[in-house]
């Protein structure tokens, strides 16, 4: 396990680190991030952080606002085909790229036919592979074709991976080096990323909003171990981080200089289970870790308070939400299990997290103490960015995938509940092609989410999704663990910066005093 640091020695761990990064202007802020980035390309990134990070030098047709409400950013408005295949967009006029060529629909066209093609092996394929073809009415106005109707569309636009790519850069870099050059029309340019230390953007004073962005660029410095994080705020060297870590909160919240925010989320935290690999193939040894799990002790002791336990499979806030109910803790029934399943002793296992930070960690040091008292032994390892892309989520081959018990979360960036589902649980889901790690299949599952994406009426979908998540529930595919509050920190200079409920940010407001 990374050892945990003492806040002031960390303190001044860091301050080294960023004395090293490029000299800072006078309204330059700085973000403390949890994890390192990905990718700069947000239609090959999986993870939230990158981003929410892309999102200052790129936008999208489509956005939403702090309380997960659809809002047009570069579409001025669409209309769909009474049969639900043809989306015709107005597009915003007068816009510019950072490379001063102009907004226009060939690049809504490039931008698609570019994700779209299987070829180019993006991670965010899935999310538009529906798209039949993108078409140039005239420079204002695109025309997506869909091959079948879909009724989460536009949410699936404003999902944060949907950005306007220029051409142009596309042209000149290529579909995998444009990762290294993006060119938006974003509030702020891209400057320079090296990768474990920084990313910085600086403004674009060509930005389409007159009067933004506000300050003169933002770096985003990932700083992994909690504690230290909540150095950088004591020190003034960051004025925002998130997340804050929860042991640190009260202390954080004694400096008159510092806000803290607890605010709603839709990330849901979990335990997937390989259910196509001995033991998690039965039923009954899934049910048993369920009931093994106090998921009030992994709120209270991982999270230090700010979450509660994951009472759905699709969290409130989520359009078609459906309340399940909490796994009850139930050691004895889980033993029952366990020896109704063939294993009176348990078993030995691996338990991989997504994540490596120490919150994960400790995350992973409840469920092994619960697990062992139910005979489950597990050995723990906490994955870095690239060891998560290489032996979980880009493994080709589902009977060979290492991948057994995995600490993991989600937010469905769509507010709908198509994407907090069909990525994690549809059959067609599972590794490479997306994020189904439980490897889990069930028919009639399936059939509710193919049915409730081709009709209209909501009544219908919120049937078809309610089936879905209670058949789901049943066949525990996954230990729902706790939905978790996004806890922040800001400097009170610092204003326009906020978290959204599905873990990214928006700072388009941001402004330093």
């Amino acid at each position: 396990m990374k050892p945990l640091f003492r806040p002031l020695a960390v303190g001044a761990l860091v301050a080294a680190a960023f004395a090293a990064g490029p000299a800072l202007a006078a309204k330059d802020v700085t973000f403390a991030v949890a994890s390192t980035f990905t990718t700069t390309d947000p239609y090959d990134a999986n993870d939230t952080l990158s981003q929410a990070m892309a999102k200052s030098f790129y936008e999208g047709l489509f956005g939403f606002d702090k309380d997960m409400k659809l809002i047009p950013v570069l579409a001025e408005s669409y209309d769909v085909s009474k049969d639900g295949l043809v989306y015709t967009i107005k597009l915003k006029k007068g816009v510019k790229f950072h490379d001063g060529t102009d907004f226009k629909a060939d690049a809504v066209k490039a931008s698609f036919d570019r994700v779209t093609n299987p070829d180019n092996k993006l991670k965010r394929y899935a999310l538009y592979s529906n798209i039949a073809r993108t078409d140039v009415v005239d420079d204002a106005t695109a025309r997506i074709t869909l091959k079948t109707p879909f009724s989460a569309f536009i949410n699936n636009l404003a999902h944060p991976s949907g950005v306007i790519i220029s051409p142009a850069a596309l042209k000149q870099y290529g579909n995998k080096d444009i990762a290294f050059h993006p060119v938006g029309t974003g509030p702020f340019k891209f400057v320079e990323w090296k990768a474990t230390d920084y990313l910085k953007v600086a403004r674009f004073d060509g930005y389409w909003k007159k009067g933004y962005p506000k300050v003169d660029g933002i770096t985003w410095k990932p700083v992994i171990d909690s504690n230290s994080r909540a150095a950088v705020m004591q020190t003034g060297e960051a004025q925002f981080t998130y997340p804050v870590p929860y042991e640190m909160a009260e202390t954080l919240k004694a400096k008159p200089e510092l806000d803290i925010v607890a605010a709603p989320s839709i990330i849901v935290r979990y335990l997937s289970m390989n259910t196509q690999q001995k033991p998690f193939d039965n039923p009954k040894v899934r049910q048993a870790i369920n009931y093994a799990i106090n998921k009030e002790a992994v709120a209270k002791v991982a999270f230090g308070g700010y979450a509660t336990p994951a009472d759905a499979i699709v969290p409130e806030g989520v359009e078609f939400s459906v309340k399940t109910g909490v796994w009850p803790y139930d050691v004895a029934k889980a033993k029952a299990l366990l020896a109704e399943a063939g294993y009176p002793n348990g078993f030995e296992t691996e338990l991989w997290s997504a994540y490596n930070h120490t919150i994960a960690q400790k995350v992973t040091q409840v469920l092994q103490q619960q697990l062992q008292q139910v005979g489950i032994k597990t050995k723990i390892t906490l994955l870095e960015a690239g060891q998560r892309v290489e032996k979980v989520e880009s493994w080709q081959d589902p009977a060979t995938a290492p991948v057994r018990l995995y600490y993991v979360g989600w937010s469905s960036s769509t507010g709908e509940a198509d994407w907090a589902l069909r990525p994690l649980l549809y059959s067609e889901s599972w590794p490479p092609k997306l994020f189904n790690t439980a490897y889990y299949k069930s028919e009639r599952v399936d059939g509710d989410i193919r049915n409730a994406l081709l009709t209209t009426d909501k009544a219908e979908k919120a049937k078809l999704y309610k089936d879905a998540q209670e058949t789901i529930y049943k066949d525990a595919p996954w230990a729902p663990l706790v939905t978790e509050k996004l806890l922040s920190a800001n400097n009170k200079k610092l204003s326009g910066v906020y978290t959204m409920p599905d873990g990214s940010f928006n700072f388009t407001d941001v402004d330093l005093k």
